[in-house]
């Protein structure tokens, strides 16, 4: 919403040139005049597949029930920075319940997956460290490597020779991979990877955020599924995918827990999880673990609309429940969004700088609750865009 004020101080020339320049380029060119990734809304008929929520867990009465009681049982909660709560972690807590969950003997809860993965690196990396990254890492990943001021060397997506070449080159650093990666749905070799990285002296970061709670058993990930935890150092999440919250965790078997909170930026100078969020999260890690029926019914609805958009001829890197139609260019991804949407199809633009530039593409992103109907729908909807030439 905009209120105009005609009395308010003109920005600076040079914030408001920036400003002119970008609704110019990104905006005001566009159809609607919105960004490329707002389209149309959608109705009750639409197939909306944006949301991470792949185990349909958000709204479940569990949850919301727990969140209910802790709000109404709770004495006053003291918003604080989570500097000032780093106690001993008894077996009520969420944070000892995840690290169990998850085969790790520390946990440390952020405000956010990105806090997470910025925090860490800004503790542990320097600007002697180098870090071998994959090309396709999640940007907050990207984004602590260069607070840090740390030497950067991307590798080629999920390719281990160049990584070990990069190694080879430069020495022993940390080595950072998604394990499901959040634009194109791929899943990373860990096994090659922790393999490469311990081989060569390196720290092992594995943003799990895309696997936690729907792959391995119980959905404890894969890296538990792999038989990798103990040879790991970090495994870093986002609790707004699987979770259905806002949060993020670090997990490791080290006493980072008595470094970290007290060094990394996003944990000093931000409040920290208040106690019902930390009761509405163990609600839900209680109730994933329980989802194996839904897990099962994920990977059977990703399948088939993986299979299917591959028949029709498109090009599905995808090994996930994240399925990305490449759409190229900017202005191509407007005319295959507004076809889509048009039809009752939506799923989530992603533009630079969350893609490389003319490399955009519209996630779809499964969920268990998905029917059989609605891939139907899907796939008659991309055979038509692909007969009209519209792709």
């Amino acid at each position: 919403m905009n209120i105009e004020n005609n009395h308010s101080k003109p920005l600076p020339s040079f914030i408001s040139d920036r400003l002119d320049s970008y609704l110019d380029n990104h905006i005001l060119c566009r159809k609607n005049a919105k960004h490329l990734v707002l389209g149309l809304e959608p109705d009750n008929t639409g197939i909306v597949l944006r949301s991470n929520d792949y185990l349909a867990v958000s709204n479940h009465p569990s949850i919301k029930q727990r969140q209910i009681d802790s709000i109404q049982n709770a004495e006053k909660e003291i918003v604080m920075s989570a500097v000032f709560e780093q106690t001993e972690k008894s077996s009520n807590t969420f944070e000892y319940q995840l690290s169990e969950f998850t085969q790790f003997s520390q946990c440390i809860v952020a405000q956010s997956g990105w806090a997470a993965n910025v925090g860490l690196l800004h503790t542990i990396a320097s600007e002697d460290t180098p870090i071998y990254i994959d090309f396709y890492a999640h940007m907050s990943l990207w984004h602590g490597a260069q607070n840090a001021n740390s030497p950067i060397y991307s590798f080629m997506h999920n390719k281990t020779k160049h990584l070990q070449k990069l190694i080879d080159q430069h020495g022993p650093g940390i080595v950072i991979v998604d394990s499901v990666y959040s634009t194109v749905g791929t899943v990373s070799p860990l096994k090659d990877i922790v393999n490469i990285a311990n081989e060569s002296g390196c720290a092992v970061i594995v943003d799990e955020s895309h696997s936690l709670g729907t792959h391995g058993p119980n959905g404890a990930g894969l890296l538990v599924e792999l038989g990798l935890t103990e040879q790991v150092d970090f495994m870093t999440l986002s609790l707004a995918k699987a979770f259905a919250y806002r949060a993020g965790a670090i997990l490791c078997h080290s006493e980072m827990n008595r470094w970290l909170p007290y060094t990394s930026l996003p944990a000093i100078f931000s409040s920290a999880i208040l106690p019902h969020e930390m009761e509405t999260l163990k609600a839900t890690l209680d109730l994933i673990k329980g989802r194996d029926k839904e897990r099962t019914r994920l990977f059977e609805q990703s399948d088939k609309l993986r299979n299917g958009l591959r028949q029709l001829g498109y090009r599905i890197q995808s090994q996930s429940q994240i399925v990305s139609i490449e759409t190229g260019s900017e202005e191509n991804t407007e005319v295959v969004r507004d076809y889509f949407e048009q039809h009752g199809l939506f799923g989530s633009v992603f533009c630079h700088p969350a893609t490389p530039k003319n490399r955009s593409i519209i996630r779809l992103s499964v969920n268990s609750d998905i029917t059989n109907r609605d891939i139907d729908h899907v796939l008659t909807v991309c055979s038509a865009a692909k007969s009209n030439n519209i792709t």
